[in-house]
């Protein structure tokens, strides 16, 4: 990928750390879960809570942002995103100590990394997007193909660093992924930071977002993205321990890690083809192979292809979220930071209920999260509704955006 203007391609490296520090803060803390479990005795219905609330934090900074993110800029943004992820890892090695319930010290702990998480989702994908590069949508997928390569060295790394020091050192790892967010808060006190909206132009209003019908399917479209994704993510360890019986070693490597990997490969696939392939139909297939990934997880009797089932839905949504992004940037001009920021909070909202509905299902269904990641086969289906239903309308939705 080349840039218009080569000092912007500091920024975009930039950008593409606060995406891997974003990915830290969204997938250390789940590889602890059952330890947090054995070690506290927190019982799991609470351990769901620790997804809700991150992605819930992360989801209010979202409304929010459409608000104060044009007020304060994107360069003091980026600065207080990176120090909440930093600060949020390090008192998660102080504070479970600290307090009489050790839960309530690391809910404490997600709350103020989520602040970082939430603000580094909004921030990130507009400034990327307002370098002056070649493809917009092939810069996007590379962009989201880095929250995937985070993940992936979260989890490799990750497990490497258990299986060498053992899960009881945890804290010590915790200390080492904070040092990530505290170096790229540096780099964005110097990179420079194109603006989103052209000079003499203006973002739109809410109310005129709200009016648009084409925002609403892209809305409907981030929330089933996120949905899609972190309901098979961020059980994928659990799922693979206590579902298929495998160790935790095996069960993180072949969980959560494949799914990253293939996800990470399905968004890199697309910023490097993206020219030669047309996205809706990209996004179509992508959205028929989650469903059936979703089928083979939940129905499969065998572990290994259960586990095969988790990163084939990685590869099925690769593309969903940045793919979003894309159609919606080039479908509804001058959204501004009020855009982006709610198409954030649609897809930490999908984040936080994808997973969420999945755990409470499974309480529901006797313990089963075979039976609790089937239920949420409804977000992958949704997901194809929008994409037909967007498809079906173009021109009337268009004519309502531009009002």
């Amino acid at each position: 990928m080349q840039t218009g203007d080569q000092p912007y391609q500091k920024t975009i490296v930039a950008c593409f750390v606060g995406y891997i520090v974003q990915a830290i803060v969204n997938n250390f803390v789940p590889l602890l879960f059952l330890t947090f479990q054995r070690s506290y005795q927190i019982p799991l219905s609470r351990i769901t809570l620790l997804i809700t609330f991150n992605f819930g934090i992360q989801l209010l900074i979202d409304l929010w942002s459409a608000f104060f993110i044009d007020r304060i800029g994107y360069r003091a943004a980026a600065v207080i995103a990176h120090a909440c992820s930093a600060a949020g890892l390090i008192l998660l090695t102080i504070l479970p100590q600290l307090l009489p319930d050790p839960f309530i010290g690391i809910l404490l702990s997600v709350m103020v990394y989520a602040i970082g998480g939430g603000l580094c989702e909004v921030i990130i994908s507009p400034m990327v997007e307002a370098c002056p590069t070649d493809n917009k949508e092939k810069a996007m997928s590379l962009l989201h193909s880095f929250y995937s390569w985070g993940q992936v060295a979260v989890v490799g790394l990750s497990t490497l660093f258990f299986a060498l020091l053992g899960l009881s050192h945890w804290r010590i790892l915790a200390l080492i992924w904070a040092v990530i967010p505290l170096i790229n808060l540096i780099a964005f006190t110097r990179v420079p930071i194109a603006p989103l909206i052209g000079e003499g132009q203006t973002g739109m209003t809410l109310r005129q977002l709200f009016c648009s019908r084409l925002f609403w399917v892209f809305i409907l479209m981030m929330f089933c993205a996120g949905a899609s994704e972190q309901a098979v993510s961020q059980w994928a360890s659990t799922f693979a321990e206590s579902g298929l019986h495998v160790s935790k070693t095996v069960g993180d490597l072949a969980g959560p890690m494949a799914f990253a990997l293939m996800m990470g490969l399905a968004r890199l696939y697309y910023g490097r083809r993206g020219e030669r392939i047309k996205l809706d139909r990209f996004m179509f297939g992508s959205g028929l192979l989650c469903v059936l990934s979703y089928l083979i997880i939940s129905l499969s009797p065998y572990p290994a292809l259960g586990l095969a089932g988790c990163a084939l839905c990685g590869l099925s949504v690769g593309i969903m979220w940045p793919g979003t992004f894309s159609k919606a940037a080039a479908s509804i001009k001058n959204g501004g930071t009020a855009m982006f920021a709610l198409f954030a909070l649609a897809g930490d909202l999908g984040c936080a209920g994808g997973p969420t509905f999945a755990g409470l299902m499974t309480s529901v269904l006797g313990n089963d999260l075979h039976r609790g990641i089937l239920t949420a086969v409804i977000f992958p289906l949704l997901l194809l509704f929008s994409l037909v239903m967007g498809k079906k309308r173009p021109r009337s939705m268009a004519r309502t955006s531009e009002k």
